[in-house]
């Protein structure tokens, strides 16, 4: 047998239409992390699995968890736990995907944010696989709405964060609730000290996996810039003169920081937006339609934030600030350079940081590159691709209204003044929709969603 025959899901003892299926939602090899873990998970084994974000992991867990479920038992089987709500909503999405070959497959997102209501009607009809955040999660149990005797796999996504949020004793307090005897999986980006702490608490005998977190030199072009603290912001607005990225992410290490940076930058004419852990879900969501759907070329995050997001397209991943780790810091410039496109990341450090990239090049084994600011130039159009070429219409109908993105296109295209390429990604949330429309044809879309009708309604529209 070949090597690439070996990293095919085919070699997995998984039934015929599982593979099938597999195979027409695009997976034909496995990932380094697959490849490693899902022998594994498939024989009953508990897992303590480093990867960065981007490796496969969640299809890794998801075919254990699907593998062995009993869809005719309309029971609680698995509980995927998940430190953000964009995470669970994306981590519940694949499952959905991957569950398309085993009929009447049961998957339930609980997460905060939302109304309780709602998720406690789900909850009467005994989903097969929750995946939530912590805090809902354990309300659930606690109010005994959420049923675990039958639960036989417990997975961690991305568990340093629910630790880095302080999720620790909501996981040991959940943990008091599900059986003893079950399937632990625990995957995390890094690996601090915490990690192999909770992994001794509850996990069985696991057995631990690494796949390389470093990434390949020819895909992301790294380079560092030394600046006095005074210039940070200045050096900052250079680089993305210089640059031009069209999409971005910038990384602050506090909250305020990140907040202050983007009411500089939109001084200066440069569209950027935060995000940040004191904003609101309704701001949160808000916040990252306008990035995802390109009405924002930039994105100011923490860490802890820009975890779990799922941003295609990146184009540069730019540290206002060094991170205190150098595993972190990998994790950081690993969300651009993917699918085989290339990606940048950018460093700013001051000369007192200078164990920080000592410490990097230690972890990456080899040097960072360390150019001069005052040597960038300027592009003729300075701020060119920083404009971004979409707007965001906030429209005041959603789920609960029975509004879908086919509407609000029809509504918008009926009277063929507009065309669907003029009209960019549409958002439904439950209140809330959004849809993104070229710059140029703004102001038109406003006023015919504002003085037409979706689905024989009128609502409020405006421009964000």
């Amino acid at each position: 047998m070949t090597t690439t025959e070996q990293n095919t899901f085919s070699v997995l003892p998984l039934t015929t239409g599982f593979l099938a299926n597999l195979e027409s939602s695009g997976y034909i090899n496995m990932t380094a992390i697959q490849a490693q873990s899902l022998p594994l998970v498939l024989d009953g084994r508990d897992l303590l699995a480093q990867a960065k974000t981007g490796s496969g992991k969640t299809a890794a867990f998801a075919i254990g968890i699907l593998h062995k479920l009993q869809s005719t038992s309309y029971t609680t089987q698995a509980l995927v736990l998940c430190p953000t709500r964009e995470l669970a909503d994306q981590v519940s999405k694949e499952i959905r995907r991957l569950a398309r070959a085993i009929p009447n497959t049961n998957i339930l997102t609980l997460c905060g944010g939302k109304p309780i209501g709602p998720q406690l009607a789900s909850l009467r009809r005994n989903p097969h696989i929750i995946v939530g955040t912590p805090g809902r999660i354990l309300k659930h149990l606690e109010k005994g709405s959420l049923t675990p005797d039958a639960l036989n796999t417990l997975v961690l996504d991305e568990a340093d964060r629910m630790l880095d949020m302080g999720f620790y004793d909501d996981i040991m307090r959940i943990i008091n609730f599900i059986p003893d005897k079950r399937q632990t999986l625990l995957f995390s980006a890094t690996y601090p000290d915490a990690i192999k702490n909770i992994s001794d608490s509850i996990q069985n005998d696991p057995v631990d996996i690494r796949v390389e977190s470093l990434h390949q030199d020819n895909r992301i072009k790294q380079v560092f810039y030394e600046v006095a603290k005074s210039d940070r912001t200045e050096a900052l607005i250079a680089l993305l003169k210089h640059y031009q990225p069209a999409s971005s992410v910038i990384f602050c290490n506090r909250k305020q920081q990140c907040q202050d940076l983007a009411e500089t930058l939109q001084q200066n004419g440069i569209a950027a937006i935060a995000l940040h852990g004191d904003l609101e879900q309704k701001e949160r969501d808000r916040v990252l339609v306008q990035f995802i759907n390109k009405s924002s070329t930039i994105l100011i995050a923490t860490d802890v934030a820009a975890r779990g997001l799922d941003i295609k397209d990146l184009q540069a991943v730019i540290n206002f600030e060094l991170s205190q780790d150098a595993d972190i810091h990998i994790h950081r410039i690993g969300r651009t350079g993917r699918a085989g496109q290339e990606g940048l990341a950018l460093s700013l450090f001051m000369s007192s940081e200078a164990r920080k990239l000592i410490a990097i090049e230690e972890y990456q084994k080899s040097p960072v590159r360390i150019d001069d600011v005052a040597g960038l130039s300027l592009a003729e159009d300075s701020n060119g691709n920083l404009i971004p070429k979409m707007v965001t219409l906030c429209i005041n109908a959603g789920r609960k209204n029975k509004v879908g993105a086919g509407d609000i296109l029809g509504a918008l295209t009926r009277e063929s003044e507009l065309t669907g390429k003029q009209v960019g990604k549409i958002d439904i949330f439950d209140v809330v929709s959004y849809v993104a429309v070229e710059k140029p044809i703004a102001r038109r879309a406003l006023k015919i969603l504002s003085d037409g009708k979706i689905k024989g309604r009128k609502f409020r529209v405006r421009i964000l």
